[in-house]
């Protein structure tokens, strides 16, 4: 008893006093108590607890409103039971972003105008309105960016027509309902009182946060004041695990969760004996000071690799720096700063930076921000709206290798995208540090390497899969 008193109180005290722990990997996102854990965004809905329920109430003159967590979610299973007037429009956001200045985001050639501070992202439809023959509940709605994604064809469509009939059986109008929600790799399904609702295979946001919504009315009074009703809002975080689907697409774990095998250390053939700590489904290596290499030292895949598709999940710590490199080639010797030859230091590869552009001096450094998260460390710069999540929460890395090709995408957002070997390449190789690396990243194939860089970072999720050559 006093070790999970003493648990709980580091939880209150690191600001995760909504996240109570449970069994079987399961946490309660909602205390029952207080909106702990949780910020309003976009509008200006009223939310308050009552007996154990966090209740949404409709206000007259603002947009839609979310109640969103104060922390990101990537593969998860989400379960929370709900009740909701007939006459509001309601739902839960997953995977979502929002930004503190406007933003225009570019989605399958089309721009699209973002406010400051506006909610987007996937959405768990919540319309219990049977009235008007919308039984909806459980459809996915890409909330602010491009409307229905299932039932495809939106709300007058043959197969919108079946969804809100299915739903018209299994919803349970002015009672309470439980929504199930799976969420993991490309895939998202939906379930309402048990029966599965909606399944969608789509990649555009791998990561981000969950939040409650309540539907803008405009300026109608016979709208305001309507509540929808959560409870029991439950969630169980699924990590280092290969989905059906990821299989069927070619995908395999890199790191296995558990051990270190399938990795080693660029100098031996043995992973690190200290300076990386495993636990929980998370891969950790320990600060030693700000220095390089000087304490477990980098660790390497055992296989080298070429045509590649790679994902991971990192988390960062004030003032860090790591990184995720490619095309590593541990028989060349690490250089310093200035590009020298060094007896310790990184091994040699094309690295996608990780850092906490805020406290770490090097932001500051190299040539227009090409050493701030999400760059070619040292040749091709990030742009500066880039997606990036707080310091220790989960930000998610996605690296696309084949034939010459090579992009880098942070958050669901493409920061970098260059041919290795191409004139433009090549002058960025000759302006860096790497200047005095013979054929510095045209390599036909390299290790992927995670860096050890000083800093305290934690990495999970790390998969892969083999891509044709072009």
């Amino acid at each position: 008893m006093k070790f999970k008193t003493l648990l709980l109180n580091c939880l209150l005290a690191t600001g995760l006093a909504s996240t109570v722990l449970a069994q079987d990997g399961w946490i309660q996102l909602f205390n029952g108590t207080n909106l702990d854990g949780w910020v309003e965004h976009s509008g200006k809905a009223k939310y308050t607890v009552e007996d154990g329920v966090l209740i949404g109430e409709t206000v007259n003159g603002t947009g839609n409103s979310f109640l969103c967590t104060t922390r990101t979610y990537s593969n998860f299973e989400l379960e929370l039971d709900y009740q909701c007037d007939p006459l509001l429009n309601s739902g839960v956001q997953i995977r979502s972003d929002v930004f503190p200045g406007a933003r225009t985001l570019n989605i399958d050639g089309k721009a699209i105008k973002l406010p400051p501070d506006r909610i987007h992202g996937y959405q768990c439809e919540i319309d219990m309105d049977k009235a008007r023959g919308r039984m909806w509940t459980g459809g996915i709605y890409d909330e602010a960016r491009r409307g229905w994604l299932f039932p495809k064809d939106g709300e007058k469509g043959a197969q919108g027509k079946a969804f809100s009939a299915q739903g018209n059986t299994v919803s349970k109008p002015g009672e309470w309902n439980h929504l199930r929600i799976v969420a993991e790799g490309d895939s998202i399904k939906t379930w309402l009182n048990g029966e599965p609702r909606a399944s969608i295979i789509d990649h555009l946001t791998p990561i981000g946060l969950i939040g409650l919504q309540v539907h803008g009315i405009g300026n109608d009074p016979n709208k305001s004041g309507l509540h929808i009703r959560f409870r029991d809002i439950r969630l169980r975080e699924i990590n280092n695990t290969i989905s059906e689907q990821e299989q069927a697409e070619g995908w395999r774990l890199l790191w296995d969760g558990k051990t270190g095998e399938g990795w080693r250390s660029p100098k031996t053939d043995a992973f690190p004996p200290h300076g990386w700590f495993i636990h929980d489904g998370v891969l950790t290596v320990h600060e030693n000071g700000g220095e390089e290499s000087a304490g477990g030292g980098d660790i390497i895949t055992r296989q080298r690799y070429a045509n590649f598709e790679l994902t991971a999940e990192f988390k960062r710590t004030p003032g860090c720096n790591s990184g995720i490199k490619i095309f590593v080639q541990p028989n060349i010797s690490p250089i310093t700063k200035a590009g020298e030859k060094a007896a310790v230091g990184s091994a040699i590869g094309m690295e996608f930076q990780i850092l906490d552009d805020d406290l770490h001096p090097d932001a500051k450094l190299g040539r227009n921000g090409d050493r701030r998260m999400g760059s070619l460390y040292d040749l091709i710069p990030a742009p500066t709206n880039k997606v990036t999540w707080p310091v220790a929460q989960w930000n998610h890395a996605r690296i696309v290798s084949q034939g010459k090709h090579v992009e880098f995408w942070l958050n669901g957002a493409k920061t970098v995208e260059f041919e290795r070997g191409s004139p433009e390449f090549r002058a960025a190789v000759a302006a860096s540090k790497f200047k005095n690396i013979p054929d510095f990243g045209e390599w036909a194939d390299g290790h992927i390497l995670l860096q050890e860089h000083g800093s305290e970072v934690s990495f999970r999720n790390v998969k892969i899969r083999d891509l044709p050559a072009n």
